[in-house]
């Protein structure tokens, strides 16, 4: 059996399609279901549980488990309740590290670009504690993902003894189908296909930056296919462990992808610049890039798809489509 966190959620609802299409029906997922409609993320697949966060402790005791994929977090980069996101995103990551290490059981998890900050220190995915604690991120979700980060790092440069597998996924702008209930966190393309599908102006950012365009705020794309395909090569190369950059390698504007969603309809882009509120101005990253240099020494070869596909992709295949659940 395998245990996937957030499994309700974007990335994990993929997470688990992947695996029942490799025939894993014994997947558990451990989620908060909610009333925003998250069950239809998994409406279509098979599960061997669903489990509530609080009942986590008392359902891992005794059991064994094929690997860990940990998926779960408050993801908004805009939540402001410290107490809570580090319970969820810090505390819950640390006690299934401890688990995954005492029953010894692969672990996958989910850092984030964000931890990156605004960029200036680079986006080169070096594990090393000294690397890490040079790192600002600019958000309370970003600093949570790189708390766990470090903590994780300053075990692996005791010799402490860890899961016989763990990785560390620091996924850039990841979009594709199951994202709808996120709300504001959803993807741009996501979020104004409506407005792009019935003529209406599409509305993108303003730039607050000298040399910068409006609409050209810059950011790592990445198809959720892609994301997904390496957490399955991970899965089946248990001897690569490390801390990994999860993007494409190629920045791409929030413009670039609105015209691709009008080229993949067919339609005239029409494209609204408004300013961007002042709450966010001062934590907004203008540029994110992965270097993903450590995946690629690591022996992943499943490469990236280019923005314009993978754009068409989940626009024929989901957005435009009366279900565009997977």
């Amino acid at each position: 059996m395998l245990l996937v966190t957030g499994g309700a959620g974007f990335i994990g609802s993929n997470v688990v399609a992947a695996l029942n299409d490799a025939g894993r029906s014994d997947v558990a997922v451990c989620d908060v279901l909610g009333h925003d409609g998250k069950w239809r993320n998994l409406a279509k697949r098979q599960l061997a549980d669903i489990v509530p966060p609080a009942e986590l402790p008392d359902w891992l005791n005794g059991r064994r488990l094929d690997a860990v994929i940990h998926l779960g977090a408050i993801s908004e980069t805009t939540a402001t309740d410290g107490d809570l996101v580090i319970e969820t995103n810090f505390r819950l990551s640390m006690r299934l590290l401890d688990w995954c290490t005492s029953h010894p059981t692969p672990f996958i998890y989910a850092s984030s670009a964000s931890t990156y900050g605004d960029g200036a220190r680079g986006f080169h995915d070096d594990p090393s504690l000294a690397a890490l604690k040079a790192l600002r991120p600019m958000n309370l979700y970003g600093w949570s993902k790189h708390l766990f980060d470090m903590a994780l790092a300053e075990r692996v440069a005791r010799g402490d003894k860890l899961p016989p597998q763990w990785a560390g996924l620091k996924f850039f702008n990841v979009f594709g189908p199951n994202e709808y209930h996120k709300g504001t966190m959803m993807s741009v393309l996501a979020r104004r296909f409506d407005d792009i599908k019935s003529g209406r102006p599409v509305q993108l950012f303003k730039s607050h930056r000298d040399r910068i365009a409006d609409g050209d705020q810059r950011r790592d794309f990445i198809y959720v296919d892609d994301a997904v395909r390496v957490m399955m090569w991970l899965l089946a190369t248990p001897e690569v462990s490390g801390l990994f950059n999860v993007g494409t390698g190629k920045a791409r504007s929030f413009r670039d992808m609105m015209l691709a969603a009008y080229a993949a309809l067919g339609t005239a882009p029409k494209i609204q610049y408004i300013d961007m509120p002042e709450t966010i101005r001062g934590s907004y990253q203008y540029f994110t890039q992965s270097d993903g240099a450590s995946l690629l020494r690591a022996g992943y070869n499943g490469g990236f798809t280019a923005l314009e596909e993978a754009v068409g992709t989940y626009v024929k295949g989901f957005l435009d489509s009366a279900d565009r659940f997977r």
